[in-house]
């Protein structure tokens, strides 16, 4: 069937064809992303002036993925998934290969614009997680979302082994890595050719308009799916981006940092495949605090002690935390909004989440370097730092919690 078709229908034969597309996609275009959030910060300190600013890239990266969500929801709602994720594999191949020619002149401004545009493609996989669920019913709706995301297993093997290849292989260090990246997108885009979405209908003229963003906003389920979305994903990427700097740092070596930010991938989406059963079976409501709960003890396993040890055991309970907040999130908010009201509430949804993450990976660099009289020091505070918003989404979930009407 056409992408142009007539309205989705809860087909779950179709809907599971495009999970394994979407689980391909996440595999091997998702590969990017631990690469380059292995490769990024390092690439930082070679370049920038002031080491405050070593962390920048990322951050640029989430805040181009900030900037283009709302637009790119507003994109696929009028040309459909396809379109949307084949802009998002050109957004990462652009990234990549002016990120690359940034580290040949050693300029820090070109590569942080490679950065930025490198957040087109994270924008468009953020989506991916959605289009599951399009043409999904409702029973099978959580784990459609839960497989694609397991498809960042693979990711998580395959972007930190090629780092571990290419971050040395040229001259330019680091560049082997952003040549890699392109290669990726340009073979996964074709992924997309298999994709059975069809686009929204065009609704008529008197048809029902939905919600304003403001009145989605203040319907309580939607506000704390988006609450609790934002601080699993922004808490997430605050101790991640600072955790390859803080492992080099703390005298280990890149090949170190780059095993950990494998098995903190892994502990990403290893989950998903038990999660969408976990929702079903226990409800979504307490897998996101199960979620929170993680967290918290990510953060306090960092606390104890920086020998690599504790590296690997915060960073791999700090993924399996996001999988239960982040996915349950989306579950919750997925469940809160009609077909219409789609385009709006994700591009909404993903322009705060990221909003989030990038002031959060701004402020990893400056509470690592810039804010403890050593890395270890800093290590500490960008652990402190997570405290405070897991006190207001745990807050936030419970009083959901205790509005039946609203569940």
């Amino acid at each position: 069937m056409s992408e142009a078709a007539h309205a989705m229908p809860a087909s779950d034969a179709r809907a599971k064809r495009n999970v394994w597309v979407l689980v391909a996609a996440q595999a091997i275009l998702g590969a990017q992303m631990p690469m380059i959030f292995t490769v990024g910060g390092l690439a930082g300190t070679t370049l920038a002036t002031n080491l405050c600013w070593a962390t920048l890239p990322i951050s640029l990266i989430v805040l181009g993925s900030m900037c283009t969500a709302t637009p790119l929801a507003a994109f696929m709602q009028k040309y459909g998934r396809r379109a949307g994720f084949v802009v998002g594999a050109a957004g990462g191949t652009a990234g990549a290969a002016i990120g690359a020619y940034g580290l040949i002149l050693h300029s820090f401004p070109l590569f942080l614009l490679g950065s930025f545009l490198t957040g087109i493609y994270m924008s468009a996989q953020g989506f991916y997680r959605f289009a599951a669920a399009d043409t999904a019913s409702e029973g099978f709706r959580p784990k459609a979302i839960s497989y694609v995301m397991a498809g960042g297993l693979l990711s998580a093997v395959i972007g930190p082994q090629i780092v571990s290849v290419t971050a040395d292989s040229m001259v330019v260090p680091f560049l082997g890595t952003y040549l890699a990246v392109i290669a990726l997108n340009l073979v996964g885009v074709f992924l997309f050719i298999f994709l059975d979405i069809p686009k929204p209908p065009v609704p008529a003229a008197d048809a029902p308009k939905g919600r304003s963003r403001l009145e989605l906003l203040r319907t309580p389920r939607v506000a704390v799916a988006i609450i609790c979305a934002t601080v699993s994903y922004a808490l997430m990427n605050l101790v991640m981006t600072s955790t390859p700097i803080a492992v080099v740092g703390c005298g280990f070596e890149t090949r170190d940092a780059a095993n950990i930010v494998s098995a903190h991938v892994l502990a990403m989406y290893a989950p998903s495949f038990v999660t969408g059963h976990l929702i079903v079976r226990f409800g979504v409501e307490r897998i996101v605090g199960a979620g929170l709960t993680i967290l918290a003890a990510a953060g306090a396993v960092a606390l104890s002690g920086v020998e690599l040890e504790h590296f690997f055991v915060a960073l791999v309970l700090l993924g399996i935390g996001w999988n239960f907040g982040f996915i349950g999130a989306t579950t919750m908010l997925a469940s809160a909004h009609g077909a219409h009201e789609r385009g709006r509430i994700q591009g909404m949804n993903d322009l705060i989440v990221f909003a989030g993450v990038t002031l959060a990976s701004l402020s990893s660099g400056g509470l690592l370097n810039c804010t403890g009289g050593s890395i270890e020091e800093g290590w500490q505070l960008v652990n402190i730092a997570m405290l405070p918003f897991l006190v207001l989404a745990g807050g936030a979930l419970i009083w959901l919690a205790m509005r039946p009407s609203d569940r």
